[in-house]
């Protein structure tokens, strides 16, 4: 089946993670990466899955949410929430990017100042050819 088209049909968007959370079932946790979270479900990974059709707690840190098993495959789960997750809950598990910072390359800046005898040897060598000698 291609999953792909799927996506597209999504009633809300799904943010893309890869954090810790459990699923709960008969007083059994199993530990689980969850993959992708939006208000109507997430997407787990993990050995030992509940099968399809099964209800379960979905715990990630104080989060606990009734969901339901809708799909398993390969060692991935599909859930479905009961009741939807409100924004905020779904932001407050989703990290924020974190800031790029660009290298800044600069030469430092010359404080010093030069004897006569070193300026003339600057000026040489500033002017000088890249070679001494013929087939260099």
């Amino acid at each position: 089946m291609d999953l792909s088209s799927a996506s597209q049909n999504r009633r809300q968007r799904r943010s893309q993670v890869l954090l810790a959370a459990s699923l709960e079932r008969s007083g059994v946790s199993v530990p689980v990466r969850l993959r992708n979270l939006s208000a109507d479900g997430a997407l787990v990974e993990g050995d030992g899955l509940p099968v399809e059709g099964s209800s379960v707690a979905f715990r990630r840190q104080e989060l606990c949410v009734a969901a339901k098993v809708v799909w398993v495959r390969d060692g991935r789960a599909g859930l479905s929430f009961e009741e939807p997750l409100a924004p905020e809950i779904v932001l407050r598990h989703v990290p924020m990017p974190r800031a790029r910072v660009l290298p800044e390359f600069r030469r430092p800046g010359f404080s010093g100042q030069l004897t006569e005898a070193e300026r003339r040897g600057a000026a040489e060598w500033m002017w000088r050819p890249g070679h001494d000698s013929v087939g260099e």
